[in-house]
Parts: C-alpha cells; structure tokens; sequence
C-alpha cells in the first residue's frame, strides 16, 4: 500500500483531472486500499471544511456557460456587496461576476461563506448573473415556529402547534429586532443540557394573522416536513450526475420542456415527429423523457425514508415543500436547457387515429433544447413566435401538436370524464401580500403535455403487468349511488337530466357536462360532477380508473415530486435489468403500507394547500368588506347558503338568520330553502348579489349577506321566529315544493 497523499498532492491532482475527482477515482489513483479508504475520507472532508474542495456532480456545461444551480464562495466587496465566484470543478466562466441578491428572511452571509444558490443571467448591468440563497453548506440546523414573547434577556418563543409546550429561549442579540406578539421562524443554536433549548430567529414574519404567514402555519398544522435530516442533506450534497455509461444516448434527441412559466422543477421533456414506417402511413413517434430519480435516491437510503415519509412535493402560491432536497429537485434530477440529464424515456408509436400501436422504454441521457412555458408555446402555434421558439417551431413544435391532435382523437374515442374547472393564480408579492387573484388561462398546449403524460403513465402501467413486476397503480373508483343521486338532484335543479337505471359510463357524465356548457350552469355542473367523484388513491392493486377510462393506470411521469413516481421507475430498471437501484425487496414486501402513506400524504397536501388557498383569498377580501360581488349559490344547507363569487371563486356562507325576512324551510332532497311567508325558493345555481360582511384570515372564512336573487331584490316577510315550531307552509309555497318534488321523481 502507498503512502497517503498529502493535502497538496491531493488538490493538485484533482485540479490536473477536474472531472474525476470522485473519492474512488482518488484513491486508484495514489493507491489507497483497505483501511487507509477512512484516512483518505477524512482528509477530503478537511478539504470540504477548508473550502478547497466541494463534493458536487461534474457539469456538462458550454463553454463560459453557468448552471441554473450552483455552489459558490461569497466574496464581498470594499462596498459590502456580496459577490462570489463558482466553486465547482468543470465550471469555466472566466468572465461571469455573480451578485448574490439578499432575500428577506436570508441568514447573514460573510467572506468565504459556501453556499448553493439559483443563478440567473442579466443583462445591461454590472453583474452577468444575480443569484438567489437556496442553502448555506456545511450546515442544517433546525427551524421552528412560534409567537415571539418579548422579556428583559430577549424572550421566548412559544410554538403554535396544539398540544406543543417546549418553548425556546431567545438571547438578547438573536432576536432580529421581533418585536412581542409577532410570528417568527428561527433556528435551533447550539445543544444546551439544562434549560430551555436555545434559538436565533432568522424570519420576522408579522401578524400571525398576516398573510405571508398562512402556508407557514398550514405546514406546521398539518405536520407537513419541511426541513431534512443531516443525513439526508448529506446524501444530496455527495450526489454525482450519472455518466453516459450503459445508457442510451439520447443527446441528439431534440427534447423540449413546457411547464409554468413559474415552474419550480422540470421533470418531463418531449419530443414528436412523423412516423417513417411505410407500414404506419399518417402515424407518429412520440418521445416522453422523465427524470430519472432512482439514480439518485436508492432504496433504502436516507434520502429514500425522507421522500417516501413525505410522500410527494406541498405546492402554496408562495413558497414549495419538497420532497427532495433542492440539489436534486431544482438541480440535477430538473431536466434543465443545454445540460445532459439522465432520464427514463418511452418512445411510442401511434397510428394516425392516435391509437397507440408499439411502445419501447429506455434508461438514457438527455439535453433538453429547451426550456418553454405555454403561453410561449401557444403562441409560436398560432403564428406568434418569439426569438426562442421560431427556430423550434417547424422541427419541434408543429410536430408535436399534430401527434397530439391526432391521441386527442383517440382520447375523444374513449370518453374520459370532460371536466372543465378553472384553476386560480394568487399573486403573492415580496411583503407576502396578496396583489391579484385571476384564473389561469388555459391553452392546447396544456392539454398537448397533459395527454402525452397519460400516454406515457399508461404505457408504464401496461409495460409492468406484462413483464409481471409489482408496482403502485393509480385508482380511481366510480362513485357511489348517493353520490350519483346528489349530483341528479343538482343537474335537476339547473333543468338537465342525467339518466338512470344504466351502467354508469364516463360518457353519460359527459353528456351532462356538454348540456351545460356555455350555460349560467356550467360551472356548478363541473363543481357538483367532481365532488359526485370518490378521490383517486394509490394501490398495490389494479381497479382501474373511472375518471379517466382506462383499465390500468400510474404515475410515472413526476419522480421529483410523487414517490409513487418513484416506485413505478424502479420496477421499470427491475423488469428490463438497467441496474441494481431497481425495486428491492422491501419496495415490494411494504408496496401497500407505502400505498397507504402516499395516498395519506396527497391527502395531507390537498387539505394544507386548500386551506392556505382558501386563508390567502380571505386576506385578499379582507380590504373589501361591505363590498357587493355576484356569484351563484354552489350548496344549500340548513344553517344557510354556500356562494362561489364570480370574481376569486372564493365560497363563503350566507347564514339562514340573515336570509330575507320569513322563516324558511330547508328541503334536503330537492337542495332547497322554502320562504314560508313569500314561497322564495333558493336553489342550487341561481344567481345572486351578495355583500362581503367578514373576511377572517386566520379561519379563512367568508360571511355573505344575500342581496338579491336572479337580479331580484330579496322579497319582505315577516321576520322568522326565535325558538318554537316553525311556522306552516302555505298553499303556494307547498304547490311549489310539490312541483320541485314531481320533477326530481320523475323518469326519463
């Protein structure tokens, strides 16, 4: 065995052979065997905390070209400006100067401070790149939340969870300036053995009752983590790209991404062009490239327990919890532009009715060519191109929507449930303030990359029952009898019919939905088709999927984000022998406890991000009340009517004590309240006025008071009665129940 290098000779042979300085490849290369393997980690690791070497993957970069993400030193000026310069080994960008652009809630950054932060390019200024702090390295302490209690020696911080009583002390110069009462978030500070553990309080966050606190709440309420063990930090800082290896090359593959325009991570690229198989004349080849997760987070590993704990990523308008750390969400599993990635890829054949014909996976290396939103997409589409899609427009994008017209031909052969529900953007500004609440605008381009993904996860699903390997289906079940009566009731009311007696198919859901289109009913429609829907889950088991008519269903197409994603790639490396991080027996031994808990874990999300959604929106009133809003009654209950205003889509309630001057008689089977003195029938889908009386942040409620019915100021009465029997219907107001009841029974 050889002597151990030095600190010198090792930094010198890494700076004469930047692209192989993974810990393996030093040690072949002086020599070091056996129990000398631990000495020479321990060297590296001085290195590390010298600053003279960083553990990150090989970039594959053009040539004064920087990552997205990236590991830098800061390096302040005279000025105070923070600058810094890439730490990472085949980086060559001689001319970049990088400003780091502090965010509030930021921790102090000093000289020679390492740090992974997002970079992006600028132009007419100084700098030519700004960067924004992910994570300062070499560190992971934990956080916490709590009201901030001012005292003589700093003060407290209580939590806010219930059932929590530790407490934090906070010393005098670790308070940020918080002042009593304030919600904050803080950082644990060393490990005291007596006494209150310590903290540093790094984020003021204001009112507790102030919007920018929501999702922070939202995620402590519902036990949403939202920090990562050291171990696991450790994991995704020692990961390393993959290498081309036994991989296809796919590089040459014109691949493009198209997401949000305000994506945080890019997890599918596709690509489509003719298919020149005289056998399949007008048919399509159609590629779908997903990032290929299980090379970085193997079964078993730290990083594994922590995405399997979590489940999936928590999406709220101002901030993401994810379920991999950033260096691997936002960096090397992000199938970035101009940067080889590794992927699992399916290419499929389609005929030209769209019909799916042949499919073929593969374990490949990719370089997207380009980074798209829809919007941009769309545009370029209808003759609108901009400097970056015109060049793609004829090879790339042209083909793509004609492969897709022709699966939505297919799609529209099969029938899936046709729900169309606007989906809100909350605009959160710098302060935390919510500035605007609009509806996406939705595009062809969206439904383009929305069918490809159910292309791709069906082939998954289909390729794994054929070669008999175990794996997570995605379920969604028909809905129940009272369900499907609830929802003829409402369809009823708004004067459509949904028939009875049959076998239910997606197709008779459907007709409903077209008879409602382009009506004042077409939103209550899809809203009451939806609820009438039981929520889809995850299985070891295939019960097919209703929604979507198809006999076998699974999520393979977002691994960054979805660990069901996750189990569905490895079973794909298991069945065609890509590897040894494919399923291990443990996957296959827990599949249905793991199916329990990422079904329980979305449900966990959906409830975080509705009620944060929900809190944002009664913030956004709050400035409102007494405001009027039109909108349409969505629900009727006893204690009084739900509103879905036209303007946010928010709901809120219409208590029955400030509903008209009469007592009114609540009907459940016909969804309706009865005026007793004036026969005023209040139903499902009619339009309303209604005035904004209390908007509560902190519930995310929202009172109404009823102003007028289908443009009809609300009729007088007498005012109901406190306490005793309520009072007779009279004649007309039973004819009319009568009539609303003859209608509901009656057969089509």
């Amino acid at each position: 065995m050889k002597a151990l290098p030095s600190k010198d000779q090792i930094r010198q042979w890494i700076a004469e052979n930047p692209g192989s300085a993974a810990r393996r490849d030093i040690a072949k290369a002086f020599g070091v065997k056996g129990d000398a393997r631990a000495d020479l980690k321990r060297l590296l690791q001085e290195l590390e905390e010298e600053g003279a070497l960083e553990r990150r993957a090989r970039r594959h970069q053009t040539p004064g070209g920087l990552p997205p993400v990236a590991v830098l030193q800061v390096e302040p000026d005279t000025q105070g400006d923070l600058w810094a310069r890439p730490l990472e080994t085949g980086i060559e960008a001689p001319e970049a100067k990088i400003l780091i652009v502090p965010q509030k809630g930021d921790p102090a950054l000093g000289p020679g401070d390492r740090i992974l932060a997002r970079l992006t390019p600028v132009e007419g200024q100084e700098q030519t790149h700004e960067a924004r702090l992910i994570r300062r390295l070499g560190a992971n302490p934990s956080r916490v939340l709590g009201i901030f209690r001012q005292g003589a020696e700093g003060g407290r911080i209580l939590p806010i969870d219930k059932g929590q009583d530790r407490e934090w002390r906070v010393a005098r110069d670790a308070t940020g300036g918080a002042r009593d009462g304030e919600l904050v978030e803080a950082e644990t500070v060393g490990r005291p053995r007596l006494g209150l553990p310590a903290a540093r309080i790094v984020a003021r966050l204001g009112d507790p009752n102030g919007p920018r606190a929501v999702s922070l709440i939202a995620i402590h309420q519902h036990g949403i983590p939202d920090q990562f063990p050291d171990d696991v930090i450790a994991e995704a800082d020692a990961a390393v790209a993959a290498p081309l290896g036994d991989r296809k090359d796919l590089r040459d593959l014109p691949l493009v991404t198209i997401d949000p325009i305000d994506a945080r991570d890019r997890d599918d690229a596709v690509y489509a062009e003719p298919d020149a198989d005289p056998a399949n004349p007008g048919g399509h080849v159609v590629w779908v490239a997903i990032a290929d997760v299980a090379h970085y987070v193997r079964p078993g590993s730290a990083l594994d327990r922590e995405a399997r704990r979590r489940g999936n990523s928590t999406y709220f308008p101002d901030r993401v919890v994810p379920m991999l750390p950033d260096i691997l969400s936002g960096d090397l599993c992000s199938l970035h532009e101009h940067v080889d990635r590794a992927c699992i890829a399916v290419r499929m054949v389609l005929d030209a009715h769209g019909r799916r014909i042949a499919q073929r996976f593969h374990r490949g290396l990719m370089r997207s060519r380009a980074s798209l939103h829809y919007g941009q997409v769309q545009a370029a589409h209808e003759g609108r191109p901009d400097a970056v899609t015109e060049p793609l427009l004829a090879p790339i994008i042209e083909p793509l929507f004609a492969a897709w017209k022709a699966a939505w031909s297919a799609r529209e052969a099969r029938q899936p449930l046709d729900l169309d529900l606007p989906e809100r953007r909350i605009e959160i500004s710098d302060a935390g303030k919510v500035t605007s609440v609009a509806f996406r605008e939705r595009f062809d381009a969206h439904k383009l990359i929305e069918e490809f993904m159910i292309l791709a996860n069906v082939a998954a699903a289909e390729e794994l029952v054929r070669l008999r390997t175990p794996l997570l289906f995605r379920v969604h079940e028909e809905p129940t009898p009272e369900k499907l009566e609830a929802l003829r009731e409402v369809a009823e009311g708004a004067g459509l019919s949904l028939a009875r007696g049959q076998v239910l198919q997606t197709r008779s859901l459907n007709r409903l939905l077209a008879a409602a289109q382009g009506t004042d009913f077409d939103e209550l429609i899809n809203i009451a088709t939806l609820r009438s829907m039981p929520q889809a889950y995850y299985s070891a088991q295939n019960f097919g999927h209703f929604g979507l008519a198809l006999k076998s269903y699974a999520h393979f197409t977002s691994p960054i984000r979805r660990y069901s994603d996750l189990i569905v790639h490895r079973g794909l490396i298991t069945a065609h022998g890509w590897g040894d991080d494919g399923l291990s027996a443990r996957d296959i031994e827990n599949l249905e406890d793991t199916a329990q808990k990422v079904s329980d874990a979305e449900r966990r999300s959906m409830m975080a991000e509705r009620e944060t959604t929900d809190r944002y929106l009664a913030a956004y009133l709050a400035d409102r009340v007494g405001a009027e809003f039109a909108g349409r009654i969505s629900g009727v209950q006893r204690f009084g009517l739900f509103v879905k205003m036209d303007e946010t889509g928010a709901d809120g309630l219409v208590p029955i004590r400030s509903v008209g001057r009469e007592f009114f008689h609540y009907d459940p089977d016909a969804q309706t309240l009865l005026g007793a003195d004036t026969g005023t029938t209040l139903s499902i889908g009619q339009r309303v006025t209604v005035r904004l009386t209390e908007a509560d942040p902190v519930t995310g409620g929202l009172m109404l008071e009823l102003l007028q019915v289908e443009g009809a100021a609300m009729p007088g009465g007498r005012p109901a009665r406190k306490g005793g029997r309520a009072a007779r219907l009279p004649g007309r107001a039973r004819a009319q129940a009568r009539a609303i009841r003859k209608k509901r029974d009656r057969k089509p």
